[in-house]
């Protein structure tokens, strides 16, 4: 504790004694304590308060990679649905229609 042993920590109180006097010093005792307690629980609070905002960051990135993969397979899914519509658009048989070929098998007619 701080590097106090046991005989610095009777000196200490010896001189208290002496100084506060032996009325005062149970009192002096308990209000120290409960500065001690209340430190204590405040920095508890503060330090369960990074906690929760390290949870918070966490659940955070979680969320968003979680939306962003289902965006992703949203895009891919409705990629795939409309190469569907355009095979199914073009008679089912997986080619694509050039708009340029028009029927014309490159004979003319005059």
């Amino acid at each position: 504790m701080f590097g106090i042993g046991m005989p610095e920590l009777i000196v200490i109180l010896v001189v208290a004694l002496i100084i506060i006097g032996p009325k005062k010093l149970p009192d002096l005792a308990k209000s120290l304590g409960k500065g001690l307690a209340e430190f204590r629980r405040a920095t508890d609070d503060v330090k369960e308060g990074f906690r929760v905002d390290d949870i918070k960051k966490d659940a955070d990135g979680i969320k968003d990679s979680l939306l962003r993969g289902a965006l992703s397979r949203d895009k891919e899914a409705s990629g795939r649905t409309s190469d569907r519509k355009s095979d199914t658009a073009d008679g089912g048989n997986g080619e694509k229609k050039d708009d340029d070929a028009g029927g014309d098998s490159g004979d003319k007619v005059e």
